[in-house]
């Protein structure tokens, strides 16, 4: 026997040994310091919640966008045109000049999905079916990278946040134990974080504390009140002069004069190009900064706002500031999300699943290990140190990830150690299968090895194929079954495999010499055999 392959085989068990136990007490211990795995919420506990989106919004968000393009369009070209309105699904206004109408045609045809109808010099424009379903679509799935980039910046540790059924959303937040913690989260989720800069009505704004919304809307204006005082009523322009997506960062800043928390802001060159342009032209009017409906502040333009940035103002808190800066950095959601379901998962049912999975774990382990040294005798406690090696690098591996061990990963964990001897049960079939057909105790270790090796490459490699698309096409909880599977069939074809041969490597010349096959394979030799 080559003491080189002894020698490799041998120390890549060691050094398996030696990495799975150094990487794998941190979770063990729950030391402080450390990679340590994370627990999903049905082992911590935390917060369950189902959302539903409210799509229709995303449509008349659209439609209003459009407006205030074609606003923006006309009024820097030169183009007169009256009365341009929007609701929720069409856009109306006439061209002055019918010699303009060309450019118009022309600046529409850039947009795709319209329906467009002329009656002489009046335009009415609204959505077809196709864009609104495709609108619908993108706002549902807007909503769960938004909320997932909203939760990421929060600091949850792997949060689940996946589309549910048609237009639900599903959002896990482990680790959710306090009520004001469970507030400020979900204050974060159903922030549409809507930042709108528009124009006030100075016409009607001594009105607006007794204009209904019927009558504002005929004016082409809405109603919003103040954020710090619902008393306090503004008439504004309903088509925005920009909005929220032309928003590059938001960050917290401190107001010099009264120290107090502020929301910082920049557009993108688009965005400062139209707020330029804006300010510009509209020097002594007033801007209203609106926040999801409500009205931070409506200063005067002293003049014309070049570089793109701009302040919100509302006496935040630090905490409130800093929230709705995430929420204005992660995009603002098209279209408003609404609680369906909500349901708190307690610490101490997470800890009876825990609990319950370690009997499980234990329990399993215990009879596989009893089993393989009934069976299989020394070369059962060769499998079983490979059991106790490839459980130790995948809790190892788990945790220098950071990943999330859910309930279904600990199933995964409890099959894997069902799965790991099962190399080693081919393996021992094979070796005792050449000692019946009368080979020495070294060539049927060899050749046992080299015989099972096709068989457990063929199932371990079908297995992992499963556990990708499991964890490609799954939700969070499959997604953890899934890792934990996969990352238990590579740890054993490193133990099962390399490192149990490594042991016989390192024995064979031992068992030879005994000759006591019952001891170390479970299996004796028949007298006429035995010098074979």
């Amino acid at each position: 026997m080559r003491k080189a392959a002894t020698t490799y085989r041998l120390i890549i068990l060691v050094v398996a040994l030696l990495f799975g136990i150094g990487f794998s007490m941190p979770s063990f211990l729950q030391t402080n310091s450390g990679h340590k795995i994370n627990l999903g919420l049905d082992l911590q506990g935390g917060l369950h919640m189902l959302l539903g989106v409210e799509t229709e919004a995303a449509i008349a968000s659209k439609v209003k966008s459009i407006a205030s393009g074609i606003r923006y369009y006309t009024t820097k070209n030169d183009i007169l045109i009256d009365g341009l309105k929007a609701n929720d699904e069409f856009i109306k206004f006439s061209v002055i000049d019918e010699d303009d109408m060309h450019k118009i045609d022309d600046m529409l045809k850039t947009i795709t999905g319209l329906n467009i109808t002329k009656d002489g010099l009046n335009y009415e424009i609204n959505l077809t079916d196709q864009e609104k379903l495709a609108t619908t679509q993108y706002a549902i799935e807007q909503a769960v990278e938004t909320i997932r980039n909203r939760l990421d910046q929060f600091g949850l540790a792997e949060p689940t946040v996946a589309k549910q059924g048609k237009d639900n959303i599903l959002v896990e937040l482990p680790g959710i134990k306090s009520e004001a913690d469970e507030q400020r989260a979900r204050d974060l989720i159903a922030k549409a974080a809507h930042l709108q800069l528009m124009a006030l009505d100075e016409k009607r704004q001594d009105q607006a504390n007794v204009m209904t919304p019927e009558e504002a809307a005929a004016y082409g204006d809405v109603i919003y009140p103040d954020a710090k005082n619902n008393q306090i009523k503004y008439a504004i322009k309903d088509i925005p002069v920009l909005d929220g997506s032309m928003l590059v960062d938001a960050r917290v800043a401190f107001d010099q004069q009264t120290t107090m928390p502020i929301i910082s802001f920049s557009l993108n060159a688009e965005g400062a190009r139209i707020f330029g342009d804006f300010t510009g032209a509209n020097v002594g009017k007033r801007l209203a900064i609106v926040l999801d409906g409500k009205v931070y502040s409506a200063p005067v333009i002293n003049e014309r706002i070049g570089g793109g940035s701009g302040q919100i103002s509302g006496g935040f808190s630090v905490e409130e500031a800093h929230d709705i800066a995430i929420a204005l950095r992660s995009g603002a959601l098209l279209a408003p999300v609404k609680m369906l379901e909500k349901r708190s998962v307690g610490p101490s049912l997470g800890q009876q699943s825990i609990d319950q999975s370690m009997a499980a774990l234990i329990g399993g382990a215990v009879l596989v290990v009893l089993c393989m040294i009934l069976v299989y005798g020394l070369a059962g406690i060769f499998a079983n140190i490979a059991l106790i090696a490839n459980i130790l690098l995948l809790i190892s591996v788990m945790a220098l990830f950071g990943a999330t061990l859910t309930l279904p990963g600990m199933a995964g964990i409890v099959l894997t150690v069902g799965m790991a001897v099962d190399a080693n049960v081919i393996i021992n079939e094979r070796i005792r299968e050449l000692l019946k057909a009368g080979h020495s105790i070294q060539k049927s270790i060899e050749k046992g090895y080299a015989n099972a090796m096709s068989a457990i490459i063929d199932s371990n490699l079908t297995t992992l194929i499963t556990s990708v698309a499991l964890y490609a096409y799954g939700t969070g909880p499959v997604k953890g079954f899934a890792v934990t599977i996969g990352i238990g069939i590579i740890a054993s074809m490193l133990t099962a495999i390399i490192g149990t041969h490594g042991m016989f490597d390192f024995v064979a010349d031992k068992i030879q010499k005994t000759g006591n096959t019952k001891l170390w394979f479970g299996y004796k030799i028949k007298a006429n055999n035995a010098n074979i």
